[in-house]
């Protein structure tokens, strides 16, 4: 019998498939672990090698000569390079799996929670983070199960997206995109430098957007709210992970000074890298575990506005440092540093009106309803001081509950007066 829980119609597991469902989830909790654990050594030791043949140009795992003595100029060693990549993975791999026991400790009962618990465990500790790949180099035999576990992890990535949160592929015909992208991530896994790996194009970018259309199409025609509510912190967290990855590698791939000093660029959008993509598992986990106890629109309202507001900021401080440098340097000869003291006094100044001014305009364009209630009550705050005619504050408490609230039907009843005058 079907029953409705937070993500939806379930089919709840109970028996021997439950145990089954549970011991199958340990097994792989111990493969993948014990594999990321066995190649810690073996990471840090590719890691800390220093490339002087071509076989390893252009790796973007093991350094150069001239990319380790650009470190060294910083005060940067390569023993600290290695062990930072590798201790940045490791947090990866135990930030995804901890999540991910944590919903299989509470939910693992439910198929939605058991799906999204593995999808991180497997996609945490072997398609994105995770150091078992190390192994390969000195033990061949493990090339198979270890590119096996990979291409396990990206198709259980793609599934939770296509499905979540009630299990169910919707419109109906996305299933058949899972299984294009499950024919078209095996060369990408199993022949990553071969032609055939498509995923490595523009492509992947429609990977990516039908992820995103299957989450935004239930979201508008589909879910209920309570399932709205965990859409929207899976989506949050998907697409601040994504937007994330993909400013920093165009900020790494078109920046003259990021290019000059590729080392340390890859230090820096390592961990910016790492930073984005966890926000995943994170999302993840409270629109699984405790949807009901956070209010997902403050958190987008305050990005929205946070967002813009630094943009703007941005632009108006370095802009009118160049202005009033121009401006300054024509009249004076100088005048570097007061144009940066000015700029940022400016800023001071007009932070708080922008902020107020961008709120508003974020209110008023994606929270319209919100703002309008607001304007409402707003208004009939200030009418209630004035008003003395009861009636007419009885026509006006009830329209300013229909524009609000907006219920099916309204009715106000007041109680009659006793003998002694009270109400």
């Amino acid at each position: 019998m079907s029953q409705r829980t937070s993500f939806g119609i379930v089919w709840p597991l109970r028996g021997r498939l439950l145990l089954v469902a549970r011991v199958a989830w340990v097994l792989v909790a111990i493969t993948v672990l014990g594999l990321d654990a066995a190649g810690l050594p073996h990471a840090y030791a590719r890691l800390d090698t220093v490339c002087h043949s071509s076989a390893c140009a252009g790796s973007d795992e093991v350094l150069s000569p001239g990319d380790v003595d650009d470190l060294r100029e910083l005060g940067i060693s390569l023993d600290f390079y290695a062990g930072l990549t590798v201790g940045l993975s490791t947090l990866g791999t135990v930030v995804f799996a901890a999540t991910a026991a944590a919903i299989f400790f509470r939910r693992s009962d439910d198929k939605m929670a058991l799906l999204t618990s593995f999808t991180l465990l497997i996609f945490g500790g072997a398609a994105f983070t995770g150091t078992m790949q190390y192994l390969v180099g000195d033990y061949p035999l493990l090339w198979w199960p270890i590119n096996l576990l990979e291409y396990v992890g990206q198709m259980a990535f793609s599934v939770f997206f296509l499905t979540f949160p009630d299990g169910r592929f919707v419109p109906r015909w996305t299933r058949w995109l899972a299984v294009m992208w499950a024919v078209l991530f095996v060369p990408s896994v199993f022949l990553s430098g071969s032609s055939l790996n498509l995923l490595d194009s523009p492509l992947f970018i429609g990977y990516v957007g039908t992820l995103a259309f299957a989450q935004i199409y239930r979201y508008t025609n589909v879910s209920n709210p309570a399932e709205r509510q965990q859409t929207k912190w899976v989506v949050f967290g998907f697409a601040a992970a994504i937007w994330g990855f993909v400013a920093t590698v165009v900020l790494g791939n078109f920046v003259p000074e990021v290019r000059q000093h590729k080392a340390l660029a890859d230090i820096i959008s390592g961990i910016l890298i790492y930073g984005f993509i966890l926000l995943i598992p994170a999302s993840i986990s409270v629109a699984v575990l405790r949807s009901r106890l956070y209010d997902i629109d403050v958190v987008i309202n305050r990005t929205l506005v946070y967002t813009i507001l630094t943009t703007v900021l941005g632009l108006l401080y370095f802009g009118s440092i160049a202005l009033l440098q121009a401006v300054l340097l024509a009249l004076t000869g100088q005048g570097a540093q007061l144009a940066v003291v000015a700029s940022t006094l400016l800023i001071a100044a007009l932070f708080n009106p922008i902020r107020h001014r961008t709120q508003s305009l974020v209110d008023r364009r994606f929270y319209r309803g919100k703002y309008n209630a607001e304007q409402v009550l707003a208004a009939f705050s200030g009418r209630l001081r004035d008003e003395t005619d009861l009636d007419r504050l009885r026509e006006d408490f009830l329209v300013v509950v229909r524009e609000t609230v907006q219920p099916a039907h309204v009715s106000l009843w007041l109680r009659k007066p006793d003998r002694e005058g009270r109400e």
